[in-house]
């Protein structure tokens, strides 16, 4: 396993009710579904880390950040280690687009009680949290 610790950002979008996720390629936790995130970067905040990675992933502008949680994430098979820093963020206009298809497939929005399978590992142990995403739409 190598020895660092990586900072990940992961926004959680809601619109109607409902929550963005992509199906991820190309990387660890390939044919997963995930929300949009990405490694925080030097000198940068959360904030702008999960409003730089949703842009560059799906084109939405998002704002209106609220702190969600966190999870410790350990991806066994590939030896890396993540700290998962959520956001909720607001995003009311415009539909994703896939910006990055070597690292997801599609991009849809789901029903909370009909999210897709296999989830990538941070969101699975988000959902293991006490966290009641019904009061971030």
């Amino acid at each position: 396993m190598n020895n660092q610790v990586r900072v990940g950002v992961a926004a959680v979008i809601f619109r109607e009710g409902r929550i963005l996720l992509g199906e991820r390629i190309g990387s660890h936790g390939a044919n997963t579904w995930a929300t949009p995130g990405g490694h925080l970067e030097l000198g940068e905040s959360i904030e702008e880390c999960a409003q730089r990675e949703t842009l560059e992933e799906t084109g939405l502008e998002v704002g209106a950040f609220r702190k969600l949680g966190f999870t410790n994430d350990i991806f066994e098979k590939e030896g890396k280690h993540y700290v998962t820093l959520y956001v909720v963020a607001t995003s009311t206009s415009g539909e994703p687009q896939v910006m990055e298809p070597h690292q997801c497939k599609q991009w849809q929005w789901f029903d909370l009680d009909e999210l897709p399978e296999p989830l990538f590992l941070p969101l699975v142990n988000l959902l293991k949290e006490p966290v009641n995403f019904k009061n971030f739409d």
